[in-house]
């Protein structure tokens, strides 16, 4: 464990916002080469009662929870939740999992990013605690203390629990698939932009705003990044490397109560993709889509830091036009959130007039904050991660729409509302569809499309193989299908 984590969880590490020490909820964090005869042991340790329901996914039973099934279950009276086909963090899913788990002493995930989000919320719903076995370093929320979860089709950053426990199995990240690397080092990667979105914030706005998120990272992050390719190489260095990081910027969020340190105009412009898009549009991992938008995100930042002051308008969105472009319900709801940071005209005229005085020291603390766009470019095609909208097969109408429209959906304010008032965001995602220098441009089919589909056919083969109850035609039929069904006494699959 690096001196960083270590004196974080025993609680040495001092505030650099102030006087005191650094404090975390978690005092369990096991990142070892391997888990595998521990798990017993690890679990043991914190105090959960008999009753224990295990939360994973079909492929994430088959990769983790059977191996903690078998250990746990001479100790423990356990309920296995299989949630089939795949899993969505919306609220009908967590319904689902509260119900199964009804008369638990407590949950564990085993899984990643869909699988814990939906976890640590249905625990903190239900009132009770709750561990991780991660399977992927695919995103950072293993310990924060927030959960992405769909409402009513809005993507909202929710209140969730926050786990006792997180465990790695450095030889089972390592083994994830490499899509899933690369998610988690897109998820990474967007410190930067995160950053420099909260920090405008806080000196334009006079926001909260706090450092100690990025002290925890800043063991990590360069070394990450001068050689991502490592990742994919099955080097252990490499993967604790990405495991601590994202452990340790969970644990950022969670020291702040909330996602701001490391989900700013970047995440907007996911939710508002996952939230828009048409269902035919190719699956695209959270970490995926967080590398496209952090690219995005870096250019936008950019082009406004190395340029003079803004002038900025009035805001122009306003409740009957979010209604028009979301529809009634999710524009309500999205009307709810953004329309405490509208600016009026008098609101417009008195920041531009201090960004005036303000701009050259502010524009040199972004840069020293920030990561230049080429260098996160850089980074993303040394591991074959994705750059460019058309990677993920987003049309262009969606993808000059998410530019546009995603400071809608939240009240975080970022670039994305600095540029929108500033009357640059339409030039701006007209250059995101563009981009000339983007190396995938004369691809065909989109990279992660190609991937999706070889993935799900390996997926498929696998499955058919092991499972008695389905040919490949049956599955495929099942694969979008959310159902539950007792399939023995303690075990259950949705």
């Amino acid at each position: 464990m690096t001196t960083t984590l270590a004196r974080l969880l025993d609680g040495r590490m001092p505030d650099p916002d102030g006087p005191g020490m650094l404090s975390v909820p978690i005092r369990h964090v096991v990142i070892a080469p391997t888990l595998a005869g521990g798990e017993a042991d690890l679990v043991g340790r914190l105090g959960f009662g008999r009753r224990i329901g295990i939360v994973s996914d079909v492929r994430t039973r088959a990769v983790l929870a059977e191996r903690i099934e078998t250990a746990l279950s001479p100790h423990h009276d356990l309920r296995m939740i299989v949630i089939e086909g795949e899993p969505h963090p919306d609220q009908d899913t967590v319904a689902r999992v509260m119900a199964w788990v009804q008369g638990c002493d407590a949950l564990i995930a085993v899984g990643s990013g869909t699988i814990n989000d939906i976890t640590k919320y249905a625990a903190f719903q239900a009132e009770m605690p709750f561990a991780v076995f991660g399977t992927a370093p695919s995103m950072n929320g293993y310990t924060s203390v927030s959960a992405a979860i769909t409402v009513g089709g809005h993507k909202k950053s929710l209140p969730a629990r926050t786990p006792i426990g997180v465990f790695l199995d450095l030889g089972v990240l390592a083994r994830a698939p490499e899509r899933l690397v690369r998610a988690g080092f897109g998820d990474s990667i967007c410190r930067a932009t995160a950053q420099v979105d909260w920090l405008m914030a806080h000196r334009l706005r006079g926001e909260p705003y706090r450092t100690a998120p990025y002290a925890l990272l800043a063991e990590d992050e360069a070394g990450l990044i001068a050689n991502p390719a490592a990742l994919l190489t099955g080097d252990l260095v490499a993967m604790e490397r990405l495991a601590r990081t994202l452990i340790l910027s969970g644990l950022g969020m969670t020291i702040c109560g909330n996602s701001k340190p490391a989900s700013q105009g970047e995440h907007l412009l996911s939710h508002y993709v996952e939230m828009m898009a048409m269902p035919d549009l190719p699956h695209a991992l959270h970490g995926e889509q967080i590398a496209v938008t952090t690219l995005a995100m870096a250019r936008l930042q950019a082009r406004m830091i190395n340029g003079p002051a803004p002038v900025l308008t009035a805001t122009r969105p306003n409740a009957l036009s979010l209604e028009a472009h979301f529809g009634s319900s999710i524009g309500a709801s999205c009307w709810a959130d953004f329309a405490g940071k509208r600016l009026n005209e008098a609101e417009a005229f008195e920041m531009t007039t201090r960004m005036r005085g303000l701009w050259p020291d502010l524009t040199s603390e972004l840069r020293d904050c920030g990561r230049p766009a080429a260098e996160i470019e850089a980074a993303l095609l040394a591991l074959g991660a994705p750059t460019h909208p058309r990677d993920l097969g987003w049309p262009n109408g969606l993808t000059r729409d998410a530019m546009v429209h995603a400071r809608e959906i939240r009240d975080r304010y970022t670039f994305l509302d600095l540029g929108g008032d500033a009357g640059l965001l339409d030039e701006q995602a007209n250059a995101w569809v563009r981009c000339p220098q983007h190396p995938g441009a004369a691809r065909g089919t989109p990279a992660i499309a190609r991937a999706v589909g070889r993935e799900r056919r390996l997926r498929l083969e696998r499955r058919d193989a092991l499972l008695p109850f389905g040919s490949i035609s049956t599955i495929t039929s099942m694969w979008n299908c959310f159902r539950c069904w007792p399939v023995a006494a303690n075990r259950t699959k949705f």
